[in-house]
């Protein structure tokens, strides 16, 4: 830990400076901006999080790589901080031995070179991931706690074996998106035991890759109105042409995505079909009767927007996930925050069953999608209750700090905040 004075106030540190977890990390590709440097640099190095320097209260001690290309920075931040790259998953779990010897384990399975299926999903390999580091667990009898970046797997069957198993071997998992924890923008919360009648994400990226952010955007909200999440009936993928004639006929609210732009931009957005040259859409149906819907208007990488209407109120309510300066790098300290409290107490900040559920939704959706048709997701009626994850949210604070004059870093390195 940072004594105090090192960057002009003290650094907190998570969990006891006596007991600091050993981590290992198995990653697809490690390249500048990649999901590897812009989780880790908030493991390796004090980061800002709610505009107090905090340190990670863990040590990383070892790296596995999938792939090593010409932009690999993973031998050189390996250098810099110590941290041996093993040739196996096996290896890095073990330190070179033959029992884990380890107490948490990151597994991030984002950017790289992998085949991409005829759904248009790259077959990124987290199950392969996943099954190498449980066996390890097994063999060890010893099962520690264990993140996987974003979505569970492209297969649902697959996702749900990996959940599955890990409540069957009682292993802490934790997974999903970094973008619920943005800060919102203007300020947001939904009311106790809220009645939601529809509800509306806007994300401005690519297929799939942003379309699984959206709908954790939306879970991350929706899930805690009244009785809980209840589970998605069925889903259906929009774009062109039906994507618009879907909104006129009140199949997802325009209204609703109207106001969800405003939030965003401050101003009325004019005509939706001219927001963006690309759009399209994902329509749920949920057991309980909620309508909810995650559009993507393109051309803006750091658009994430929500709106809702609530049984009873006429009015609408909508917000802005607020980035801050740097596009989306900056949501990642919030969600490394996340991990670190996870990896020192052994308990998701929120339930991995809404990243089960996301992970089944897009799926879905792209076989709608190639089906052209909506799909009835029986196997995604199942339902959970939400966790108050307040305390891992960026509030703000940190963008009076960091703003967009603070230099970006450019490798893994204290942000240098110029008075």
């Amino acid at each position: 830990m940072l004594g105090a004075g090192a960057f002009g106030q003290s650094t907190k540190t998570l969990g006891s400076e006596a007991r600091r977890p050993k981590v290992a990390v198995v990653f697809t590709v490690f390249h500048a901006k990649s999901h590897a440097h812009v989780l880790l640099e908030n493991f390796l190095v004090p980061y800002l999080f709610n505009g107090s320097w905090t340190d990670s209260g863990v040590d990383v001690v070892s790296f596995y790589g999938d792939q090593f290309h010409d932009n690999d920075i993973s031998r050189q931040v390996g250098r810099q901080f110590g941290i041996p790259i093993y040739e196996t998953i096996d290896k890095a779990l073990c330190l070179g031995g033959k029992e884990l010897a380890v107490d948490a384990v990151l597994s991030i399975a984002e950017h790289g070179d992998y085949p991409i299926n005829d759904l248009h999903q790259k077959e990124y390999p987290r199950k392969r991931f996943f099954d190498e580091i449980v066996a390890v667990m097994r063999r060890s009898n010893r099962y520690v706690p264990l993140f996987n970046d974003k979505h569970l797997s492209y297969r649902w069957e697959w996702a749900r074996q990996m959940y599955d198993t890990a409540r069957a071997l009682g292993i802490p998992l934790m997974a999903g998106s970094s973008v619920p924890l943005a800060q919102r923008h203007p300020p947001f919360e939904l009311p106790k035991d809220a009645l939601i009648e529809e509800a509306v994400s806007i994300h401005g990226g690519g297929l799939e890759s942003y379309d699984f952010h959206g709908l954790e955007l939306l879970a991350s909200i929706v899930e805690a109105r009244k009785g809980g999440e209840s589970g998605v009936t069925s889903v259906e993928f929009l774009e062109g042409e039906a994507l618009w004639q879907a909104g006129e006929e009140g199949r997802w609210s325009m209204a609703l995505a109207k106001a969800a732009m405003v939030a965003e931009l401050g101003r009325d957005p004019g005509p939706l079909r001219e927001i963006s040259d690309r759009s399209h859409g994902i329509v749920l149906t949920y057991r309980d009767g909620l309508k909810a819907s995650t559009l993507c208007f393109s051309g803006n990488g750091t658009r994430w927007n929500f709106s809702c209407r609530l049984a009873g109120d006429p009015g609408i309510m909508a917000t802005h996930f607020h980035t801050g300066p740097w596009g989306n790098r900056n949501l990642f300290p919030a969600l490394s925050h996340a991990i670190q409290d996870h990896c020192i107490h052994g308990r998701s900040s929120y339930p991995v069953e809404r990243t089960l559920l996301t992970t089944g939704i897009l799926e879905a959706a792209l076989r709608s999608r190639k089906a052209q048709a909506l799909l009835q997701t029986p196997y995604l009626e199942f339902a959970y209750s939400p966790r108050d994850f307040t305390a891992m949210r960026e509030m703000g604070s940190t963008w009076k700090i960091i703003t967009a004059k603070t230099p970006e870093p450019t490798g893994i390195e204290t942000v240098k905040i110029e008075n």
